[in-house]
């Protein structure tokens, strides 16, 4: 797998076992919701790294959907509606949606947008900490292509989400981050102020990284605030 969760928002049962068959095919992980309340359960519970989005719920307007989502997150999200005219469009677009997609498209038009999603995103995310694609400090490197962390030359088996807390961690080395802007990042609003979550995975995180975790050399407790990763190089 190639580690990376997309979650498919459509009502039409055809469409959504359509894309998600597609999806599943090219080694995503995949979530579906049916409905606007689903989709934003979804959203904030597992923080997928994209969002194929149909405007047409049942329940909401899409574009509210995208409203909200951007209120605290840049996940990529990808359109997809048989609305046609040019303003639902440019809306969409205007409100932070990163593609539109005309119904109908094939397996291929899909899967290409997104790749470009996933790319822009990268770029989105590495240019945040200075445009790199690898940061390394002491024996450990990020590797934010590959979302993999190594110590030396040894994979350290990072899940999903402890390696998008080393990868925000690593794209501002040096800088406290605190634990509600990690968790908002990381886990969306609805779990905000709650640390415990934060502070499991951090131990994980440690066993893996660290020589010694209650003595660490790469990511720092700043008592009562948050987390600091310690300098280091970025290319």
């Amino acid at each position: 797998m190639n580690g990376y969760t997309v979650l498919v928002v459509e009502d039409e049962q055809g469409i959504a076992g359509f894309m998600t068959a597609i999806l599943k095919a090219n080694e995503y992980k995949t979530l579906l919701a049916k409905n606007g309340a689903e989709a934003l359960m979804y959203a904030t519970s597992y923080c997928p790294d994209l969002i194929i989005l149909d405007l047409g719920l049942p329940d909401m307007d899409g574009l509210d959907i995208i409203r909200s989502i951007r209120t605290w997150s840049q996940t990529p999200i990808i359109v997809v509606s048989a609305r046609t005219h040019e303003r639902d469009k440019v809306e969409a677009l205007d409100l932070g949606a990163d593609d539109y997609v005309t119904k109908p498209f094939g397996s291929s038009e899909l899967l290409a947008r997104v790749r470009t999603a996933f790319r822009h995103s990268a770029l989105r995310n590495t240019s945040s900490g200075g445009d790199i694609s690898m940061f390394r400090t002491g024996e450990l490197t990020v590797d934010f292509a590959k979302r993999r962390a190594y110590i030396g030359d040894t994979d350290v088996g990072l899940t999903q989400n402890e390696f998008r807390i080393v990868s925000l961690l690593a794209r501002y080395a040096g800088r406290v981050l605190t634990y509600d802007y990690m968790i908002t990042n990381i886990w969306g609003p609805n779990v905000k102020g709650d640390n415990r979550i934060l502070r499991v995975h951090m131990a994980n995180i440690r066993r893996k990284i660290e020589k010694n975790p209650g003595a660490p050399e790469y990511i720092f407790t700043e008592a009562g605030v948050g987390y600091r990763m310690t300098e280091g190089d970025r290319s």
